[in-house]
């Protein structure tokens, strides 16, 4: 179990739960930028030493595929998480989960365009049950709440940030047997950060945002920068890299409830029945979309369903 890519993919979401509700915690004392780039260098002093090694000896071929080392850098280091911090700031949580649920749709999309992944009838119903199940604990249970969300930029901004979500995984899932996993992961960090210190410096100097030290602060940099980034993103990697992105796609409904489990007990908000029944939703719509292919994962760990399986 503890090897199982479905096991990592619970793990990965459960940390980024955490990194929703630290998110919007300290949305007033972190600029969103200037949070990512403290996550990211954090992240990359720890896993530095020891990926060096590794990286020295691989050298030569990360130059040779540095095109799509950086476009994972853009898509999955800066992108999807600079624009969620981003984000918050413009809308509501409620907007911002439910934009969030179009993960697995997007990633599918993708996978289908990019990768010619398929998926069977069960998969893609597991899939539906998934998002309605999030639909109906971000509408709080009520259809009214849900059809009259109006959207905003905010909104828009997260639907980017999906999309550069699903082109990361694409890109993980693409060069998965061609490229070494850590000094991948370390080299393409290195690359966001770099590219992150102007955008930084430019939120604190011309937008005139400010930092509010405290221990809050000091422990959410400590946890977004190791659980939500390398133990998070380790777990993420090596679940793509075995069953690819479509699959992988729906556990990411799990981080809204994830996040509404962990704000009741740190940011002392209640469970209501609605988030228990859709919760129960997006358990059968995971199982639904793993169950149905795991055998000829385990035969083939890079091979599709196709669609009359």
């Amino acid at each position: 179990m503890w090897k199982s890519p479905y096991f990592y993919l619970v793990c990965a979401t459960l940390l980024w739960g955490g990194n929703f509700v630290i998110g919007r915690a300290v949305s007033d004392q972190l600029p969103p930028l200037t949070l990512s780039l403290f996550r990211w260098l954090l992240a990359l002093l720890i896993i530095l030493p020891f990926t060096w090694k590794e990286f020295r000896k691989n050298l030569p071929l990360l130059k040779a595929y540095r095109i799509p080392i950086v476009g994972m850098a853009l898509t999955g280091i800066i992108g999807f998480n600079s624009l969620l911090y981003i984000a918050l700031h413009y809308t509501t949580s409620i907007n911002a989960a439910l934009v969030n649920t179009s993960a697995p749709f997007i990633m599918s999309l993708l996978s289908f365009l990019l990768l010619k992944e398929r998926l069977s009838r069960i998969q893609k119903l597991g899939i539906l049950l998934s998002f309605i199940g999030v639909s109906w604990i971000v509408s709080k249970g009520s259809w009214t709440i849900l059809f009259s969300l109006s959207f905003n930029k905010g909104d828009l901004i997260m639907l980017f940030a999906v999309i550069l979500w699903g082109l990361y995984s694409i890109l993980i899932k693409r060069y998965a047997s061609e490229l070494p996993q850590a000094s991948t992961f370390m080299l393409s960090m290195a690359i966001g950060v770099v590219l992150l210190i102007p955008f930084s410096i430019s939120e604190l100097l011309i937008f005139d945002e400010r930092i509010t030290w405290n221990i809050g602060t000091f422990g959410s940099i400590v946890y977004v920068g190791l659980f939500a980034s390398l133990f998070a993103f380790y777990f993420w990697n090596s679940a793509v890299r075995s069953i690819g992105p479509s699959r992988s796609s729906v556990y990411l409904n799990l981080i809204p409830m994830f996040a509404a489990i962990l704000a009741t007990f740190f940011l002392n908000e209640r469970v209501h029945w609605y988030q228990i029944v859709g919760a129960a939703f997006v358990l059968i719509g995971i199982w639904l979309s793993s169950g149905k292919g795991l055998i000829k994962i385990k035969k083939n760990s890079y091979s599709s369903v196709s669609p009359s399986d």
